[in-house]
């Protein structure tokens, strides 16, 4: 067997010398390959082959049959490639018979499509006026598929008629008590319709013209689904609200309502972190492992504003706004209306907060298809919060649409839910920068409580609390100098900087973190653990591990060993990850 493998090496290597020879020169190398080189292959098999064992004879064989079917097969599929390619660029008679069928055969469609319009012609001024009222008493009361008429065969639903059958028609259509003329019957039987097809069909284009209307009008309700919202409120009763209620007071009675009413239970660190982010960010991103309650915090806490959530569920396949908004169809002249659409609408007409929760946000791209709202949320000036949704406005468009836009409310906020696993994709700093990430990955213990109901409060005193948290907790100096020696470390090693964004986030977050409850150095801790440290795993973690450990131990000499738990153990997380 040894002597089949010296073979079948000696052999092979010098197939290879003769292909890589081939690259240094072309032509020689296949002359070679191909033709001088046969005495070579063949002294080669000679030498060894009397000295082999029958199996070593038989796999000698199919090695060189395997060996010569090779540059035959590739030669073979060269030839056929060249033939098939003049093939079909050959102006034979065979292609010029086809090319004259094609043409025949589109000239043929164009003039029926003439004689179509032509018939319609005849209809409409056979016609005169037509009452729109009795065509659309009478289009109700069209049966949904066309009669057969004897002797006619119906492919589809569309009768299939022919000439004698035309000429044979016992019945002239009567529209609108007038008779039509003999070739409008022709066109009638040649359509397969009866009188009220023809009448649908030549409306068509009648009725869009008449679609400037009055309000009321149904042909006119380009939006049910946001009408419907204006009639709800157009005899709301705006509820009692609580005005007194204080910040912290309002974060411990979700907690009890939640346990008491719910059966779900959040520890007050978390609870904490959800309502400082609102007054940080208009959208919340939680993330965690399945099953630790992401989409039952946000939905709990609409409930307990006595207003629930409106849940999306995010599919792989939303690739931009129309997945959120939807669209116009120019076919039915109505708009596609989705939940969310009608959530945003709706908020417009609240004065408590409105939350919509976006399930699973991950599953597709979240700058592809929130990429306007990321946008919209971004301007300073909160007036300008608009959406376009049709280029223009029509009489009988809902009431706070203007010229085709819709206002997005400050008083809306968003909260996505995210897994990190192989289905979901990565979020990407465009969207963490402008979000407030709350990570889900312990449930709290139950416990017992008193029954707490829900409260009304009003988004604008909620703000107002928010305001009041940043006079009364404002960030101490003696933390800003903290920060500031962290942001020239991480500057000066990792080429990483707070930014104007992320600053603006923490001086909001860290004072009505303090007022719920919490402290200043684990509002900063929880900002630094995952709004700045989170970019290192955009970076080569490789590179520059060694400089974590240096971090750590800067953090740990500025702000001690007690504190900044949450970044440490993120930060050796990430270290571990490499």
């Amino acid at each position: 067997m040894s002597e089949f493998l010296k073979l079948a090496y000696e052999l092979i290597s010098a197939i290879l010398y003769n292909i890589i020879s081939i690259f240094i020169n072309l032509g020689t190398g296949l002359w070679h390959l191909l033709v001088t080189s046969w005495p070579e292959y063949a002294s080669i098999v000679g030498s060894y082959f009397s000295t082999l064992s029958l199996p070593g004879q038989i796999l000698s064989v199919i090695l060189i049959v395997i060996l010569i079917a090779i540059p035959i097969a590739l030669i073979v599929l060269v030839i056929r490639a060249i033939i098939l390619r003049r093939k079909l660029h050959a102006e034979n008679d065979d292609n010029v018979t086809l090319y004259k069928e094609i043409g025949r055969l589109n000239r043929q469609i164009l003039q029926l499509m003439d004689e179509k319009d032509k018939i319609l012609s005849i209809k409409v001024s056979s016609m005169g006026a037509i009452d729109p009222e009795l065509l659309h008493k009478t289009l109700e009361e069209m049966p949904d598929k066309p009669r057969e008429a004897k002797g006619v065969p119906v492919i589809e639903g569309i009768p299939i008629v022919q000439g004698a059958q035309i000429a044979n028609a016992a019945e002239v259509p009567m529209i609108t008590n007038r008779p039509v003329s003999s070739s409008a019957a022709a066109g009638a039987a040649v359509a397969g319709v009866n009188e009220t097809k023809i009448a649908e069909a030549i409306t068509a284009g009648i009725t869009n013209a008449q679609r400037i209307r009055s309000k009321g009008d149904e042909f006119a309700i380009r939006f049910p689904k946001l009408q419907s919202v204006d009639e709800k409120y157009a005899d709301f009763q705006r509820p009692d609200y609580d005005d007194n209620i204080t910040l912290q007071e309002f974060t411990e009675r979700y907690r009890l309502f939640a346990a008491s009413r719910m059966h779900l239970y959040y520890t007050p660190e978390i609870v904490r972190r959800f309502v400082a982010g609102m007054a940080a960010s208009r959208i919340l991103i939680l993330e965690g492992i399945s099953g630790t309650g992401k989409t039952s915090l946000p939905y709990s806490f609409s409930r307990y504003l006595n207003y629930p959530a409106t849940i999306i569920s995010v599919q792989p396949s939303f690739r931009d706004r129309t997945e959120l908004l939807g669209y116009f169809n120019e076919f039915s002249k109505r708009f596609n209306e989705t939940e969310f659409l009608r959530a945003l609408y709706e908020a417009d007409y609240r004065e408590d907060p409105t939350i919509i929760v976006l399930d699973e946000m991950n599953l597709a791209r979240i700058e592809y298809y929130f990429a306007e709202m990321l946008s919209v949320l971004e301007l300073p000036n909160k007036d300008e919060w608009t959406l376009d949704l049709v280029p223009t406005a029509w009489p009988g468009d809902p009431e706070k649409m203007k010229d085709g836009k819709i206002f997005v409310s400050p008083h809306t906020w968003f909260v996505g839910t995210a897994n990190n696993d192989d289905s979901t994709f990565t979020i990407t700093d465009k969207v963490y920068d402008r979000a407030m990430p709350i990570e889900l990955n312990e449930r709290a213990d139950p416990f017992e409580c008193e029954d707490t109901p829900p409260v009304f409060i009003t988004c604008d005193h909620l703000e107002e609390l928010f305001a009041k948290a940043k006079e009364e907790h404002p960030i101490s100096e003696a933390t800003m100098t903290k920060m500031a020696k962290i942001n020239q470390y991480l500057l000066t090693r990792f080429k990483l900087s707070f930014g104007n964004r992320i600053m603006k986030q923490m001086y909001d977050f860290i004072p009505v973190y303090v007022a719920c409850g919490g402290t200043e150095l684990d509002g900063l801790d929880y900002i630094l653990a995952r709004k700045v440290f989170k970019k290192f795993e955009s970076q080569n973690i490789s590179f520059v591990r060694d400089e974590i450990k240096g971090l750590i131990a800067y953090m740990e000499k500025t702000f001690g060993k007690t504190h900044m738990q949450d970044s440490y153990a993120y930060l050796a997380r990430v270290q571990n990850l490499y």
